[in-house]
């Protein structure tokens, strides 16, 4: 085989050309005439006994060109490949593919390659990281969650329903007299006062004793479903039982019944894990900060087939927390199954996808530029916390994914440290200083389960089992 014409591209792709000789080529084609035999029947000769001559007498001496092209290309490509050192991304594709007048064959490669990265600024950005004073409302609030935790149901079944009690509730909702869609439920329990229902709801539930039957009129905000906003409809409520939740007195005792001798003692725990907590998130903000800003000073080009590839491996990442880990499932068929459309693809998974790409991208850049190396001791390390984290034994690990690609991953590690290492820490213009509002309950007829769509985490994965790398098949006739 001969390599010629190697072409790269502005657009990161590269194009080339493989010969092979008629000796080569012939081989090919007597294979491809050994594997096909046993399934020919020419008349005169048993089955899968017939000559090649025979056969190509009565079929044409092009009979098994196509076959024989194909046997062929996988090696014609890894050829190309290994002499113009190209590093593919994605699918290759046979452009153009011919016999020769000499009886060889010759091939016309397309692939997208490696991008090429421009480095821009990387070490010493500077990023805001979020400040935030912990208050001793954060912590009652904390105490209060605790205390609604182990509190006590109490019936409250012999009196008038308030603000503030659980009511076990059947309703049914009607538009125009005709019952709609998330509007029906029984035994459904309410916190009067959560304003976890549409407003005007929860309200006239107070007064209702229990066995009592009431028509509500309501009627939907503005910012409702389409259906439904702004349409004024009626729920038929029947008050099934009432209680209410009794909380534990907030003393030493309390804090005892939580491992505590005093319920100062707790309030301190309380606030080393709120402010923990908030330095955990400022420092995975900050983190995220500077990696955004290195990327956005880096020039690079994106190849397509990797920005697929990476939404693609998000989505089956997705769909194997809900059991579908068949990798060889069509992606069209696992995006139905998940109710994922183009517009989301197109909108939210592509979008994190590319991101995610630049993130590698960058990180790799990085460590060459550096020349950032992984140790044995680094391998193993990396390796070890990995093992812990899926419960699979290290030499496991270590043959499923391999050393290199490990290795990789460990100078990708190093590479996002140095980043963040070497960035500044700037104090938001405007410091909080008191705790973020809670955010107020969605306001909804009845409870319906919603899926979360997938996300894409943006820091860099760990390493997945590679991909068998696509065979180009010949998809021209041969001339």
């Amino acid at each position: 085989m001969i390599v010629k014409n190697i072409e790269k591209k502005e657009d990161n792709t590269v194009s080339f050309q493989v010969s092979c000789d008629a000796a080569e080529f012939e081989k090919a084609v007597n294979s491809a005439y050994l594997k096909a035999k046993k399934n020919i029947y020419i008349p005169g000769f048993r089955k899968g006994k017939a000559p090649r001559a025979i056969i190509e007498g009565m079929y044409g001496a092009e009979v098994f060109y196509q076959d024989a092209m194909d046997e062929l290309a996988p090696a014609a490509f890894d050829m190309g490949v290994k002499e113009g050192e190209l590093n593919i991304v994605g699918a290759p594709a046979i452009t153009d593919v011919k016999v020769t007048d000499e009886k060889g064959v010759d091939y016309t490669f397309s692939a997208e390659i490696y991008p090429a990265v421009t480095l821009g600024q990387y070490k010493g950005l500077e990023a805001e990281r979020p400040v935030r004073e912990i208050t001793d409302d954060d912590v009652a609030a904390e105490l209060e969650t605790a205390r609604k935790r182990n509190a006590r149901k109490i019936s409250a079944d012999d009196r008038e329903a308030r603000m503030g009690d659980i009511a076990n509730i059947d309703f049914d909702g009607f538009l125009n007299g005709e019952r709609f869609d998330g509007g029906k439920s029984e035994g459904y329990e309410l916190e009067l006062g959560s304003n976890s229902f549409v407003p005007g709801f929860e309200e006239q539930i107070v007064g209702m004793k229990v066995g009592d039957e009431k028509d509500l009129d309501i009627t939907f905000p503005q910012e409702y479903t389409p259906e439904l906003a702004g349409k004024a409809v009626v729920f038929k409520v029947k008050l099934n039982g009432l209680s209410y939740n009794e909380l534990p007195a907030l003393d030493d005792e309390f804090a005892g019944d939580n491992g505590f001798d005093t319920l100062d003692e707790y309030k301190a725990d309380i606030r080393a894990n709120i402010e923990k907590r908030f330095n955990e998130q400022a420092d995975s903000a900050f983190r995220s900060e500077v990696v955004k800003k290195a990327i956005d000073n880096m020039t690079v080009k994106v190849p397509n087939s990797m920005i697929a590839e990476k939404a693609e491996d998000i989505l089956r990442n997705y769909a194997a927390n809900f059991g579908m880990a068949d990798r060889n499932m069509p992606i069209e068929k696992l995006m139905e199954m998940l109710g994922v459309d183009e517009n989301t693809m197109k909108n939210s998974i592509r979008p994190a996808a590319e991101y995610q790409v630049k993130n590698d991208l960058l990180l790799d850049a990085v460590a060459e530029a550096e020349k950032l190396e992984a140790t044995a001791e680094e391998i193993d390390e990396y390796v070890a916390k990995m093992a812990e984290g899926i419960g699979a034994p290290a030499d496991q690990i270590k043959t499923y994914f391999g050393e290199a690609m490990i290795a990789s991953e460990v100078k990708k590690d190093k590479a996002g440290k140095l980043i963040v290492d070497s960035a500044v820490a700037a104090a938001p213009a405007e410091e909080e200083k008191k705790p973020a509002p809670k955010k107020r309950a969605a306001k909804k007829a009845a409870p319906k389960a919603e899926e979360e769509a997938p996300k894409a985490e943006e820091s860099a994965e760990k390493p997945k089992r590679t991909r068998k790398k696509a065979e180009p098949k010949a998809e021209e006739k041969a001339e």
